[in-house]
């Protein structure tokens, strides 16, 4: 590789035009505003938004922290809203889309690296498919700390059918309160139901000495909206919205409303 690159070192030629580079950063600048402003929480919110518990994950994290993030929704935001610095690192199951991986891989990066700062961004869904896991954190003394999105959903599948134009079917979740679910097995335990709580719990959790699980009860309605929303899936979109009043569930489109729209 190195005798390669030496060879055609001479034949490349130095491009002064930075026109291209410009225009891209200025279009990432104004990107990146719209998508900061969603990440913030009113004083008087009572919805715990995704993206901002995502923001303020990565703003009280370490430097050089290790993330792992679950499939689905969970790695959306953590793509939007972790901010890298060259130190900390980002796991996940980007190119088989396994579902439940975050905890796995979150284990994994705590043994290897017992000194790091190791936080799994799980989804509920993820989270109970290998639940049977987390008191390994416990069993051979890793402290992960584990920021739960519980939103009552399989948030992607759900989103993925009203995109189709389809009623969403089996996606909704039992959840028990997965706080004292892991203080019975003698792992620190914070639940949060209001926005005005979530960076006290994160911190305390983040500073514990030992494994921590915060259970973020976030906004079940939350758009991943993608960069350029096309025709074809305004039109699927409309199909599912008429479809869903027909079924008699149009409070929630009226939630959907309220969560996306109002902040």
């Amino acid at each position: 590789m190195k005798e390669t690159l030496a060879a055609l070192m001479p034949s490349l030629v130095e491009k002064t035009d930075r026109s291209h580079l410009d225009d891209a950063l200025s279009d990432y600048k104004g990107a990146r505003r719209s998508l900061d402003k969603l990440a913030e929480s009113s004083p008087s919110s009572k919805l715990i938004h995704p993206q901002y518990v995502t923001s303020l994950v990565s703003e009280l994290a370490a430097d050089d922290a290790v993330f792992t993030c679950d499939v689905g929704t969970p790695i959306a935001w953590t793509a939007r809203y972790l901010k890298v610095n060259g130190k900390r690192r980002i796991v996940g199951s980007f190119n088989h889309g396994s579902m439940a991986n975050a905890l796995l891989h979150a284990i994994g990066a705590q043994a290897a690296f017992p000194k790091r700062q190791v936080i799994s961004m799980s989804g509920d869904g993820g989270f109970t498919m290998m639940m049977g896991e987390f008191v390994t954190l416990s069993q051979i003394g890793l402290p992960v700390k584990v920021v739960l999105l519980n939103n009552g959903t399989l948030g992607f599948v759900e989103l993925e059918m009203k995109a189709g134009g389809f009623l969403d079917v089996g996606c909704d979740l039992k959840n028990p309160n997965f706080a004292a679910m892991a203080e019975a097995m003698g792992i620190k335990g914070i639940r949060v139901e209001k926005p005005q709580d979530l960076k006290g719990a994160l911190t305390e959790a983040f500073r514990h000495d030992g494994p921590a699980l915060v259970d973020v009860v976030s906004a079940r309605q939350e758009l991943v909206m993608p960069p350029k929303t096309t025709v074809d899936e305004a039109y699927h979109f409309g199909m599912f919205m008429m479809k869903a009043v027909l079924d008699g569930r149009a409070h929630e489109l009226i939630d959907l409303a309220k969560v996306n729209l109002t902040r």
